[in-house]
């Protein structure tokens, strides 16, 4: 799924747009001018495909280096995904300009894929059309929209808009070798032979509707789009409500750094209430943050025993949202300010290799996941120097090591915070949804070092965390201070490996609570005799420059204290007052707490204590709280073992042939913020 952005909207992209068309519209005959010099007047349609269909003309023998003069052709058929972001400019029904954007293609059921070079191959089901900036020597280019690799760039075409049938056709285009594919198929030489011929069919749709008075907008329509009615469709709730819609896709973006790789998960979101979400980019503060994690399920005889977080990342900061209908939501833009706002019921895609842009990335520390407040400077990246994993999600490379994880599973999440909810919730305390942000999906893993490889399994769990996802045990939402601060998770499962032995297997999640959690205690049974204690975080990231940290130390990597008496055992890190930086579980993360016993389970309280503010609070489990002296004894042991510290396609209009259809509209992405 590609996420192209534009970077001006609204009033202000119109009135740069007709300044710099007015040159053009002067030398128009057709173009009604007013007595007010080159200012022109009429209609001017912002436009995106509904559908398409693209052919490509390739000659295989070009393509594999061949010496023969004969060409061996084959076609290839594509539509294209519905909605595409491929913006055209039509000004009194004439083309104007065509601005940066794409089509993913869908490959044709009818007639197959033929045998094409080994890249190509691989790739061909994901590609897309990209329009490319003026400043670049070509104007379109076919790529893969998951790595960014360019196949071919295009040379000429034509271009032809008819206003009747709102159709654009681009005829001609010449299909030539990139540099970046000729160096791949070892033929660098071959950069910019033409192998081939594109051609573009597409329905277009207006998504901006500007009357234009000498030179001045003076009002501004924007038409709903051609939404799917699929059967997932259904009423919205009332207020803002933005939501993981998907995580499709997962990727390590680059070679591995010592241990670590650095991760990027693809996300979807999407506006599940009727009141439009800002989406205003920095140095603005009114748009949505989301941090991404990865857990694995292992341990036991059915590797269900424990889940744990093996990686997190920074938060990215959103900055302009399309407006496609991947949630099947009914996207509406009525009444709603398309790109900077998400609109109800409508869906923003992020690529995984986007969101992993170190520039768009920013500190966990600068935000209060509650209010979602965070200063203008979030992310700041002044003095930073990065390496592959910095900012990512930073895994530990045995965490995924299939021959060392053998049957795990394995889970991405992402939440989406967002500022408006929590204002929206302060004054409809009957419309409060800040609390269904987080999705996750399972994910399998491939490899046993860098480079690794992820497939999505099965569908995404909307508005649950990885938490819920832990076979067998019992998960409950804790909410402290109701109206003033987050929720939390309490999980646990007590399995029974081996007789007279139970294991106890504790998991606190915290998803959106400002204060953080410092000190796990449970309460033991007389005479209980406890083995095999452990302690489990994710590793965290170094000290940056302007990390939003004390002293820009980042936060803590130091496991937590163990402590154990005859009546109860506490884990604790250390104090605010001892030190800001300590290893609290902050938001958007999970810590485990286990052991084994010799006493079974009964139904009790734990004592959690949290960092910066509130008094503790109890909240149930089940610990070997009872009395007895069951048989065998495990093995005693005192120190606590860090085992993860730093160390749908809309019913399209009759399509012009060959045309295709877009996918949820995508648009040009812009560069990394400086």
């Amino acid at each position: 799924m590609s996420k192209i952005k534009v970077t001006l909207s609204g009033f202000m992209f119109l009135l740069l747009l007709l300044f710099g068309l007015s040159r053009v519209f002067s030398r128009n005959p057709d173009i009604k001018n007013t007595h007010n010099g080159n200012a022109p007047s009429g209609t001017l349609q912002k436009m995106i495909v509904e559908n398409a269909s693209v052919t490509m003309q390739l000659d295989l023998n070009g393509l594999n280096g061949s010496n023969s003069l004969v060409a061996r052709p084959v076609t290839l058929q594509f539509s294209a995904a519905a909605n595409s972001f491929f913006p055209i400019l039509v000004f009194n029904d004439l083309l104007r300009g065509v601005k940066p954007g794409s089509m993913a293609l869908i490959p044709s059921r009818s007639g197959g894929i033929p045998a094409l070079p080994v890249r190509l191959g691989a790739s061909v089901k994901q590609l897309v059309v990209e329009r490319l900036p003026s400043n670049q020597s070509f104007g379109l280019a076919v790529r893969d929209s998951k790595t960014g690799f360019t196949f071919f760039d295009v040379a000429g075409g034509d271009y032809d808009y008819n206003a009747n049938a709102r159709s654009l056709g681009i005829e001609g285009g010449r299909l030539l070798i990139s540099k970046e594919f000729a160096n791949a198929l070892g033929r660098p030489s071959d950069a910019g032979s033409v192998v081939g011929k594109i051609s573009v069919g597409a329905a277009m749709q207006p998504i901006e509707i500007t009357q234009v008075v000498n030179g001045k907008p003076k009002s501004v329509m924007l038409p709903p789009l051609n939404q799917r009615s699929g059967s997932g469709a259904r009423a919205l709730v009332p207020g803002p409500d933005i939501i993981v819609g998907d995580l499709p896709d997962m990727v390590q973006i680059d070679p591995a750094v010592g241990s670590q790789v650095g991760l990027g998960i693809a996300t979807t979101s999407c506006n599940n209430g009727d009141q439009p979400v800002n989406f205003f980019a920095l140095p603005n503060t009114d748009h949505p943050f989301f941090p991404e994690n990865f857990y694995r399920m292992s341990g036991g005889v059915d590797n269900t025993q424990r889940i744990e977080q093996i990686g997190q990342s920074w938060i990215k900061h959103t900055f302009g949202a399309d407006e496609g209908d991947d949630c099947d939501l009914g996207c509406n833009t009525n009444n709603c300010t398309t790109f900077s706002q998400l609109c109800p019921g409508c869906s923003d895609p992020y690529l995984a290799e986007e969101n992993g842009w170190y520039d768009l990335l920013g500190s966990r520390a600068w935000v209060n996941p509650f209010t979602g407040a965070f200063p203008s400077t979030a992310a700041n990246h002044n003095g930073h120097a990065h390496d592959g994993v910095s900012h990512r999600v930073r895994v530990n490379i045995p965490d995924l090591n299939t021959t060392l994880n053998a049957g795990a599973t394995y889970f991405a999440e992402a939440q989406y915070l967002d500022p408006l909810e929590y204002t929206w919730c302060q004054t409809h305390p009957g419309q409060c949804n800040m609390y269904n942000n987080a999705t996750y999906h399972q994910f399998l893993v491939n490899g046993t070092t860098s480079f690794f490889t992820f497939s999505p399994v099965g569908q995404a769990v909307r508005m649950q965390p990885a938490i819920k996802a832990w076979t067998g045990a019992t998960v409950n939402q804790l909410e402290p201070d109701p109206g003033n601060d987050g929720i939390w998770f309490m999980g646990y499962k007590v399995t029974n490996p081996s007789v007279g032995v139970w294991h106890y297997e504790y998991a606190l999640y915290n998803q959106n609570l400002d204060r953080s959690i410092q000190s796990f205690s449970v309460p033991l049974g007389a005479g209980a005799n406890l083995g095999n204690i452990g302690f489990h975080a994710p590793p965290q990231e170094p000290g940056w420059a302007n990390d939003g940290t004390v002293n820009n130390q980042g936060y803590s990597s130091m496991p937590w204290t163990v402590t154990q008496n005859a009546t109860s055992i506490t884990w604790n890190t250390e104090t605010f007052a001892q030190n800001q930086n300590a290893n609290a579980i902050r938001f958007g993360t999970l810590y485990n707490f286990r052991f084994d016993a010799d006493q079974p389970p009964l139904t009790t309280n734990a004592t959690v204590g949290f960092f910066k503010t509130g008094s503790p609070m109890m909240v149930a489990i089940q610990a070997p709280a009872g009395g007895g002296t069951p048989t065998p004894t495990p093995t005693a042991t005192a120190t606590p073992t860090a085992t993860a510290t730093a160390t749908a396609t809309a019913t399209p209009r009759p399509t012009p042939t060959p045309r295709t259809g877009p996918s949820p509209r995508p648009r040009p992405t812009p560069l990394p913020r400086p």
